[in-house]
């Protein structure tokens, strides 16, 4: 029951969230009526008056006649405040459909490394396009990022950062700072270099704008800076940044310059891509980040592991078929093959998700994987035991044989435990070999786990085949 304050709330809150649709609504069609009505200076002022965020989702609803129009209203360096809120494929779409000349312009004027990201799902040719309408500096550092191998540190970094030296002083590190903070993608942290261009401190911007002006950097900076190597694995700089809750984190080459940064906004990405990948793995999908419409290829993208799967499953049958001997004498088995290979399979299931989930955010050290292991041994043994009981009572009392209860609910306690053990065994076997764990699928250790339990009970009905006759 809700009290009468809670459900007060509600309606509050019920009624702010339609306020606010309809107000949006209303500012989408006053914005279409200005473009409709061809008023470019009401419509500049009312667009560009609204978030970037409001201004994508204008952006999303509209047909490609009315965003067509969009382009010829908003300048390249308005577009990319907008582009930059957009999904890849979104992103994708949109500039196959704008001007070239007009989209190179856009990608040149984003933050490098969005302008990557969007380049990087193209094909060469028309990357190629792009960077030679472009202005050379921009195309240069654009190159640069190219370069690096999709899903490193140096894939996802910028080169608008704020750096200083050493040597100099708070006042002349302001100036700094005021020159080139336009360009940056953040200001949080100002790195210190030495005249090798090799990082040596940090200092945060709280602690250079309550510093005196006549202070050296040198003074006031931290001297221990956490860094990445620009070749380290996109995750790897993910759990940094989550672990040290860093704004900002410096990439490094193996001489310790300081070639660009990765900010939190990409590390979100990242962990957003990284889930999405294992999530896919775990369900046996082939994951390229996108969002298949083709019927077609979302089927050349699974059906890899459902044939795998499929003669793994065949096998299982097969197994069955060597036990039809004992199938002929006790026909009653075959009604408990799905609630034994079932549990298996959700038993085996959830110790994967939890042991691949550990190794993702490096919970797992070399040390606690024993203790990992005894304790996922424990957990099937608590869990076999209970279920086992409850089976043994269960079938007792709706078929009246104590034994063939026995039977199934002892299966089930010794399934349930290999089970959990192969659930956690298997991914970090496949960790410790430089496989990624995840493609330790959900459906590949249910149908393995499939097999180990018609192993198990078959195995114990033809052992004490007198006992059931």
């Amino acid at each position: 029951m809700f009290t009468k304050r809670a459900l007060l709330k509600n309606i509050r809150e019920v009624c702010r969230v339609a306020y606010q649709e309809q107000e949006t609504q209303a500012l989408y069609e006053a914005l279409i009526h200005h473009l409709d009505q061809e008023r470019i200076d009401s419509f500049r002022e009312l667009f560009l008056d609204i978030h970037p965020y409001e201004q994508s989702q204008f952006f999303l609803t509209v047909a490609e006649e009315i965003r067509m129009l969009v382009y010829t209203y908003l300048s390249p360096s308005e577009m990319a405040e907008i582009f930059q809120n957009f999904d890849i494929e979104e992103q994708e779409e949109y500039i196959s459909e704008m001007e070239p000349t007009y989209a190179a312009k856009m990608l040149a004027e984003m933050y490098a490394d969005d302008a990557v990201d969007v380049l990087n799902e193209l094909n060469p040719e028309q990357i190629a396009s792009y960077l030679t309408i472009m202005d050379d500096d921009a195309a240069d550092e654009i190159k640069e990022l190219l370069h690096y191998e999709e899903k490193t540190a140096g894939s996802i970094m910028t080169t608008e950062f704020v750096s200083i030296r050493a040597h100099q002083t708070v006042k002349r590190a302001m100036q700094i700072l005021r020159q080139e903070a336009p360009e940056a993608e953040t200001i949080y942290y100002i790195f210190v270099l030495d005249q090798q261009k090799r990082l040596v401190g940090v200092i945060s911007l709280r602690d250079l704008i309550i510093a005196e002006e006549d202070t050296l950097i040198e003074d006031i900076m931290n001297e221990r800076v956490v860094s990445v190597s620009v070749g380290e694995d996109q995750e790897e700089a993910a759990r940094i940044m989550r672990d040290y809750d860093f704004l900002a984190l410096p990439v490094l080459d193996f001489q310790n310059h300081l070639l660009g940064i990765i900010t939190h906004d990409d590390i979100v990405d990242v962990i957003e891509e990284e889930a999405s990948e294992d999530y896919s793995k775990l369900a046996a999908i082939s994951d390229d980040g996108t969002l298949d419409r083709n019927p077609f290829s979302s089927a050349r993208k699974r059906l890899p592991w459902l044939i795998i799967l499929l003669f793994l499953g065949m096998l299982t049958a097969s197994l069955i078929g060597q036990f039809e001997a004992t199938l002929d004498k006790v026909a009653l088995l075959a009604v408990f093959i799905p609630l034994i290979a079932g549990m298996a399979g959700n038993t085996g299931t959830q110790a994967l998700a939890v042991v691949v989930r550990g190794i993702a955010t490096g919970d797992y050290e070399e040390n606690s994987k024993w203790a990992l292991i005894v304790r996922e041994a424990g957990t099937g043994l608590i869990t076999g035991t209970t279920c086992g009981v409850l089976v043994t009572i269960i079938i007792f009392l709706w078929k009246g044989t104590f034994f063939l209860g026995m039977l199934v609910g002892f299966s089930l306690l010794c399934t349930l435990i290999v089970a959990t053990l192969a659930g956690a065994l298997v991914p970090l076997l496949m960790h410790k070999l430089n496989i990624d764990p995840a493609v330790a699928s959900g459906p590949f250790i249910t149908t393995i786990n499939d097999i180990i339990s018609i192993l198990i009970y078959f195995g114990m009905a033809t052992a004490f085949m007198s006992h059931l006759v």
